[in-house]
């Protein structure tokens, strides 16, 4: 099930270095719950129609250069008015600081106000970007998530089929793991899943027979990937003789994660089979998929344009 998350504005304060001009009394449990920033610029003139309060307020050199013109009442009056709607919090850019009738009105209403020294436009869209990523939808779901030739490759299958060990000779080939056992799905665009290992088990593999490894330090930090997006969705299955496996490549299967098609292959296999170098070439073709280039489509044209060349030859 997708999970419903939020962010604590310390976490915020603390990523970007915000200075606490003023700290309500529920600072440490305010929680933000949308990705939206606004700059409140027609509410500084007194329309709050669809104003937003989960935002977050952030004033820059426009709305702060508007309210200089403004009269000390003028002033206690918007600001009496944006702080009754208990906006999360109150973010002042470009190094400005709050003028004492703002902290006043935060204080009557128990809002959290912070100053910043970056450009307002920066701060805006770098405050966006990690509401976006933090509040994302996200799932977990059993597997191993690689990364290979920059492909992000999600191994699923039976547990005991492979996967890790096949996670780990990829490593010996100087390709990178991301998560062993579970990943943690994010859904960070209409078409865009990023992967990543929850905290407990980052940087750990379970190799049977040995048992738990620290990758990171038995490869070195190289190894080893914060998160990456998921490019292609492998799984893994036990050859079985009776069935019917695609030879050419030319039917085309998706795993659908979070109403997101994601390309898959299925791969059988057999002792002797290496794994590891199947899973290489799958993220080459998987990469030249992208770009345009379908070797099986190549291959099944030719093969009839061949036989129609036979075929016309011999009428």
């Amino acid at each position: 099930m997708n999970e419903k998350h939020c962010v604590p504005l310390t976490r915020l304060v603390e990523e970007f270095h915000l200075n606490v001009a003023f700290q309500s009394t529920d600072y440490e449990s305010v929680q933000l719950t949308v990705e939206d920033v606004s700059r409140p610029g027609l509410q500084l003139a007194g329309y709050f129609d669809h104003f937003e309060p989960m935002r977050l307020q952030v004033l820059g050199n426009v709305e702060m250069s508007y309210m200089d013109k403004m009269t000390p009442a003028e002033q206690a009056s918007i600001f009496d008015r944006l702080f009754s709607y208990k906006i999360p919090a109150l973010l002042l850019a470009r190094g400005f600081e709050p003028a004492p009738i703002c902290l006043e009105m935060a204080k009557k209403h128990n809002i959290t106000v912070l100053c910043s020294r970056q450009a307002t436009s920066n701060v805006v869209s770098g405050i966006i970007h990690f509401l976006r990523t933090a509040l994302a939808p996200k799932i977990t779901r059993h597997g191993v998530l690689v990364e290979v030739y920059g492909e992000g490759l999600l191994l699923i299958g039976d547990s005991g089929i492979g996967k890790s060990e096949a996670a780990i000779e990829l490593l010996k080939r100087g390709h990178r793991l991301i998560a062993d056992d579970a990943v943690e799905i994010r859904k960070i665009g209409e078409n865009s899943l990023v992967g990543a290992a929850p905290a407990l088990i980052r940087n750990y593999v379970e190799l049977r027979g040995i048992g738990i490894i620290n990758v990171a330090k038995l490869f070195g930090m190289g190894a080893v990937k914060a998160e990456n997006e998921i490019n292609l969705v492998v799984n893994i299955v036990p050859w079985k003789t009776q069935e019917v496996y695609d030879r050419l490549g030319l039917e085309e299967q998706h795993m659908e994660i979070m109403d997101v098609k994601i390309p898959m292959n299925t791969i059988p296999i057999t002792p002797g089979r290496n794994l590891a170098l199947i899973l290489e070439v799958a993220a080459m073709n998987n990469r030249q998929r992208k770009m345009g280039y379908n070797a099986a489509l190549e291959f099944t044209e030719q093969m009839n344009d061949h036989f129609a060349s036979q075929t016309g030859s011999n009428a």
